[in-house]
């Protein structure tokens, strides 16, 4: 008796901790952008106007035209979103646990594994930022500098939500415990190892929505949220099937609003 009410404890703290780094992850985002002086949907006040003027190539230190402080950002972004669509992920793991002899120790590799694969991405998407910057494609808060940037994006995200590949990714997300099933390891680096798998299926299925802050600033936290949201609604087993195309009709739908309104105001 005292086993089952120990492991239970366990289970509570560790989900404790886990829904806890998400909300520090929030948190985190929205001090930073506070002190970046931007509103909810990334646009800038005073100080944030001349920071976004800035020339990212001025001799002087300015974090979001650095690697290392903009890859802090993007990892803490991962977190914060990627994180909550990992919960049925984890909640499909615990029904393994007794019946495929799993463990705590592989839930926890199953979410650093999870978690590295969205590091990796957010260097690489770190990379493409600051190309975009010196390039002079966007500004210091990741705003296109061109609309048409920003409607092609939206275009070719929402065209994403038709192909096979969006398919065959979110149908792992979509039913993790068939990846389980299919790729059970045992212990920590078994569950590291299906982690991995998983967090590559997911970057395969979610990139498209990480790209999306450069639509309107990747500071906002409007734009966070509801990527967030839909993310999570993608991989509900009841609704994650229904929502993938009409928001890729959406997304192009915008894209074409967006390209045609310099057309119209002329």
């Amino acid at each position: 008796m005292r086993y089952f009410v120990t492991r239970d404890y366990v289970r509570s703290g560790l989900w404790l901790v886990f829904f806890g780094g998400i909300l520090l992850a929030w948190w985190w985002l929205y001090q930073m952008a506070m002190g970046m002086d931007l509103d909810l949907i990334g646009r800038p006040g005073p100080m944030g106007q001349r920071m976004a003027a800035m020339d990212p190539r001025m001799d002087m230190y300015m974090p979001m035209a650095e690697f290392w402080p903009l890859f802090l950002m993007w990892a803490v972004m991962m977190a914060a979103m990627m994180l909550p669509t990992l919960v049925p992920t984890l909640t499909a793991y615990e029904d393994l646990m007794v019946s495929a002899d799993g463990t705590r120790a592989g839930w926890l590799g199953v979410i650093a594994g999870y978690s590295l694969v969205w590091v990796v991405y957010a260097a690489a998407i770190t990379g493409v930022q600051l190309a975009l910057l010196f390039g002079g494609v966007i500004d210091m808060l990741g705003v296109p500098k061109a609309t048409w940037v920003a409607g092609v994006l939206l275009i070719v995200v929402g065209l994403f939500q038709f192909t096979r590949a969006k398919e065959i990714c979110h149908g792992v997300c979509h039913s993790p415990i068939t990846y389980f099933i299919g790729h059970w390891k045992t212990g920590f680096a078994g569950g590291l190892r299906m982690g991995v798998g998983l967090g590559a299926f997911c970057v395969g299925c979610c990139w498209g929505f990480m790209a999306l802050g450069f639509v309107g600033g990747v500071m906002s936290l409007l734009w966070m949220g509801l990527a967030t949201l839909f993310m999570v609604l993608e991989k509900l087993p009841q609704i994650g099937h229904v929502v993938t195309k009409p928001m890729g009709g959406l997304l192009i739908a915008g894209g074409i609003v967006v390209l045609s309104a310099p057309l119209v105001a002329g």
